[in-house]
């Protein structure tokens, strides 16, 4: 489905019925990576994932994006499908943005799960890395950021024996126009630090990380669930960076045990 928000057309899924759960994907690669967790959370819920402005179907202007864009992105989508209260999970990138979402919408939010994601901001080697980043997609194409990327998104263990999983991983980020990647790689290297947001986040809080995730490894997991009042940590066992495609199993059920519990 198309909707126009915020003056760009955005593709999302919609599917099921019931409480309005929004999967917010990772960097750089679009909603159909949550294909298994439409599958098999539509049957209880209503699943929304939309592309995020430059990513997948939706459109990606050449321009400055922010973190606050993608969040307000976001909040259209859900005023256009006339829902009040959702609960968003955001792995990844989607995670910076579900707590960018927390900053500015909270009263819209009844549950939060942050997947393979951090509240500290980017380094200084961070935002020079993501910078060399944009400019290797800009001279040599997304190609060339599926090489750099595809060992941190997936483990070791992935890589060496998952070869159809690579290649949807690959195939995701070599279809990204290159005008959204070095658009999200500058909201990214630009976002706030979002740990001391973190002590005031109110709602129901899971925390997902992959044993094996290198980008954002289990003690970033730890530091989150250990400041969010009452929140849930579940670490994923041989998962690397992309829990979610690698070991969808135990990702689901972690995410509907969650659920439930707030259902």
């Amino acid at each position: 489905m198309i909707a126009k928000i915020n003056g760009i057309n955005l593709a999302y899924t919609d599917e099921g019925r019931g409480t309005p759960v929004v999967l917010l994907h990772a960097f750089p690669q679009n909603r159909a990576m949550w294909a298994q967790q439409v599958d098999a959370l539509s049957k209880s819920y209503r699943i929304i994932a939309p592309d995020f402005r430059g990513f997948g179907e939706s459109d990606a202007p050449l321009w400055h994006y922010t973190l606050d864009q993608f969040a307000d992105d976001v909040n259209g989508l859900l005023n256009h499908l006339s829902i009040r209260q959702a609960m968003l999970v955001g792995l990844s990138m989607g995670g910076y943005i579900a707590l960018g979402f927390y900053r500015k919408y909270r009263d819209r939010m009844k549950g939060l799960v942050l997947a393979d994601t951090r509240a500290q901001p980017d380094t200084e080697e961070g935002r020079a890395g993501r910078f060399a980043m944009a400019q290797t997609a800009y001279t040599k194409g997304a190609g060339a950021v599926a090489d750099i990327m595809l060992p941190k998104l997936l483990s070791p263990i992935a890589l060496r024996t998952r070869p159809d999983l690579v290649q949807r991983v690959r195939a995701a980020i070599e279809q990204t126009q290159i005008s959204g990647i070095a658009g999200a790689l500058m909201a990214m290297a630009e976002r706030p630090d979002s740990v001391p947001l973190l002590a005031q986040i109110a709602c129901p809080t899971l925390v997902i990380t992959g044993e094996l995730d290198g980008p954002t490894p289990p003690a970033d997991g730890k530091l989150m669930a250990g400041t969010i009042p009452g929140a849930r940590l579940e670490i994923i066992p041989q998962a690397g960076h992309l829990s979610n495609l690698e070991q969808p199993d135990a990702f689901n059920r972690a995410l509907l045990d969650f659920l439930e519990g707030i259902s």
